[in-house]
């Protein structure tokens, strides 16, 4: 179960693991040159533990 995914992580997991159900809250656009979600959260990281 997640809560947030891009097409490039989701779709990779549910062809290694068909038989795994993957639960994905929100389905984004795609990953963006250095891995962040479009259009995604920001930096989530940094929003949570406060260190951005």
């Amino acid at each position: 179960m997640g809560i947030i995914a891009a097409p490039e992580v989701s779709q990779p997991c549910n062809e290694a693991h068909p038989d795994v159900p993957i639960h994905i809250a929100v389905l984004d656009l795609h990953l963006n040159e250095i891995g962040y979600i479009v259009p995604g959260l920001g930096d989530a990281g940094d929003r949570q533990f406060g260190t951005g």
